[in-house]
């Protein structure tokens, strides 16, 4: 493989959501037969936000994310978001959107950062996201 077929490589998976990177990732598996070990996915997302962050160094890549307010006819839309993307049980999840202001994830990439403002704001729920 050429080295400007490789550079074209790292820059299309460059440009993959966090969403589309676990989709490779499993179909990779499926096709080789194997599993990634748990640190190979964090160091394929570190290695692409390093190389962003020196090309852009005054655009952040890690976001704070913070569920700010849910109307009371919208809550259990936004704790099943909540849930999904924390991982958190029913409980948790409900005393988390209940004592909103509350972080969600204290850092994230852009992408799912931006992912889970939309599903947040789809729910009904107000979620603020602060570049670290």
């Amino acid at each position: 493989m050429s080295t400007q077929n490789i550079e074209e490589l790292v820059e299309t998976l460059s440009k993959l959501s966090v969403l589309d990177m676990a989709k490779l990732k499993s179909a990779l598996e499926d096709k080789w037969g194997v599993k990634a070990a748990a640190g190979a996915p964090m160091m394929m997302a570190a290695a692409p936000q390093a190389a962003a962050g020196e090309a852009k160094a005054s655009e952040s890549t890690e976001f704070k994310i913070t569920l700010e307010a849910t109307p009371a006819d919208k809550k259990i839309g936004v704790i099943k978001v909540v849930r999904e993307v924390t991982g958190l049980g029913l409980k948790e999840a409900k005393d988390l959107v209940d004592g909103a202001p509350k972080v969600l994830k204290e850092s994230s990439a852009k992408a799912e950062a931006e992912d889970i403002s939309k599903k947040i704001a789809a729910a009904g729920g107000k979620v603020t996201l602060a570049g670290l």
